[in-house]
């Protein structure tokens, strides 16, 4: 078994977790935005509406397997190490997304295509659901003390490039395709770029060095491995908030189209806007909590997500257009990428080495399962009984002042500016 070096690893270096996760992400997320061209192609025979319920309902069900995965890989990664777990997660993730591009439609092979869809859909949900847990707990391993904010922020940058990249691929194609070409192939052919870099993510984790060694699991026997009720109560509320909010507004390509009834290649503008977004809150969550610690970043952001997401929807409703729509989906993007990073964080600080992997992919996957995998569908239901396109604001900010109360009762986990940086940065 290979030892983790005695320093941490550096920072380019673990960017190579990064690009793993962006592939994978990239695969998860571009369903998302091309659930009304999935619908055509899987549910023809409904109308618009419950096609694209229908292709929604099948995101969310992505997510039912979250759970088992992060249980099965999350035990390997902290069994066998973080590594072996992260190159299963992505080669599971890769058959997954070819063989969801390679389905065949509902016209070509009848009933048998939805159910494909699902199965492959199951799967990618298996892998993600693994994901998580090994690839955060080898952040905070691999980071100096002082710097396990921005380590831990590669893990959303890199998320966050890929929805830059899923974005570019939705703009490039909605605007030289024609709709029919579009359903038929377009959406197809955005899945396989994520498909063909599947080799390349497996061999990049492979050159990893471990950093679950033998000596650290000796140490560990005598970790305790329960966890409190009240870390994982709020350790899943301040998910629920991050995880309803993120989904939220990666719902704006399909809300622009299907509530402000823009054009498509407005829409996957909006895309691009909320990667570029994220991108900069990762980058400010990450420097901003290591300085002045996680809570501050939390309270802040979360404070002014609350007070701006509804002032945010009412302007893209009442001023619908492309500058709207960015403007909105760019500020709110950056804000909820500073509260998600530096809740993501918090979490994996809290919670003891033997679990880690396990107990963060666990709880991350039980979060957005049952609130991740039904946002968009939930946002939908709302928006049609209502007859407001308002309710993915209400939505969000109810789950947002949620969160606010859990990042006033969590613990501070930042460690003390005054730590040496040479001290053991595992905890």
């Amino acid at each position: 078994m290979p030892h983790a070096p005695e320093e941490s690893i550096p920072l380019a270096k673990v960017f190579v977790v990064g690009i793993g996760n962006a592939l994978e992400f990239y695969d998860f997320l571009t369903y998302s935005y091309f659930a009304i061209q999935i619908g055509h192609s899987f549910f023809p025979a409904a109308q618009t509406a419950h096609g694209l319920l229908f292709s929604l309902a099948t995101f969310g069900a992505g997510f039912l397997t979250r759970p088992l995965g992060a249980i099965v890989i999350g035990r390997i990664g902290d069994r066998a190490g973080r590594k072996p777990a992260m190159v299963l997660s992505f080669g599971l993730m890769g058959l997954g997304i070819t063989g969801l591009a390679l389905t065949p439609s509902f016209a070509t092979i009848g009933i048998a295509a939805p159910i494909l869809l699902l199965v492959f859909r199951l799967l990618q949900g298996f892998a993600l659901g693994g994901q998580v847990g090994p690839s955060t707990a080898y952040l905070i391993e691999a980071a100096p003390p002082q710097r396990r904010g921005l380590y831990v922020a590669v893990q959303y940058m890199t998320q966050d490039l890929a929805v830059v990249a899923a974005g570019v691929v939705g703009y490039v194609l909605s605007n030289r395709l024609s709709a029919p070409a579009l359903d038929l192939w377009g959406w197809r052919l955005a899945f396989l770029i994520g498909a063909a870099v599947v080799p390349f993510g497996v061999y990049l984790r492979g050159t990893l060095p471990e950093t679950l060694t033998d000596r650290d699991r000796d140490a560990i026997e005598h970790e305790p491995r329960r966890l409190s009720t009240r870390l994982i109560g709020l350790a899943l509320v301040l998910l629920m908030a991050t995880t309803i909010g993120g989904y939220g507004l990666s719902y704006m390509t399909t809300f622009a189209q299907d509530s402000l009834r823009l054009a498509a290649g407005v829409a996957f503008g909006a895309t691009i806007m909320n990667g570029l977004g994220n991108l900069i809150g990762d980058l400010m969550s990450g420097l901003c909590s290591d300085r002045f610690g996680r809570k501050p970043v939390m309270l802040v952001s979360i404070t002014l997500l609350i007070l701006l997401v509804l002032p945010g929807y009412l302007a893209m409703t009442h001023v619908p257009g492309a500058l709207t729509l960015y403007l909105v989906t760019s500020v709110l993007c950056i804000l909820q990428q500073v509260f998600g990073n530096a809740a993501l964080v918090t979490i994996a600080e809290s919670l003891p080495t033997a679990v880690r992997a396990t107990a963060l992919a666990t709880l991350y996957a039980i979060a957005t399962t049952v609130f991740g995998g039904t946002t968009q569908l939930v946002i939908k239901l709302l928006t049609e009984g209502t007859g407001s396109a308002l309710a993915p604001a209400w939505y969000m900010t109810g789950a947002l002042a949620m969160g606010a109360v859990a990042v006033i009762l969590i613990r501070e986990t930042a460690p003390n500016p005054a730590d040496s940086p040479r001290t053991s940065h595992r905890r």
